[in-house]
C-alpha cells in the first residue's frame, strides 16, 4: 500500500493534543478588526477544538502528524 500524501492547508491550521483532541484556532480574527470590541478580540485569541465529527475528518487529512 503506497504512502498518504498529507493535507497541507490541513497541517497548517490544526494540531494535535496528547490525547488525540484536534487543536484549532478561532475564525474571525483576520481583518476587519475595528468594529469587532476588545473583549471579542481577546476572546478569538485562545484556540479550541474542533467538534468530534470535524476531527475524525481532520484526522485523515494529517495522517502522519
Amino acid at each position: 500500500m503506497p504512502k498518504l500524501k498529507t493535507h497541507k492547508g490541513a497541517a497548517k491550521r490544526f494540531g494535535f493534543t496528547k490525547n488525540g483532541k484536534v487543536k484549532r484556532s478561532k475564525a474571525y480574527r483576520s481583518h476587519i478588526l475595528t468594529k469587532k470590541s476588545t473583549k471579542r478580540k481577546r476572546k478569538l485569541r485562545k484556540g479550541g477544538y474542533a467538534s468530534v465529527p470535524n476531527a475524525k475528518t481532520i484526522k485523515k487529512l494529517i495522517p502522519y502528524k
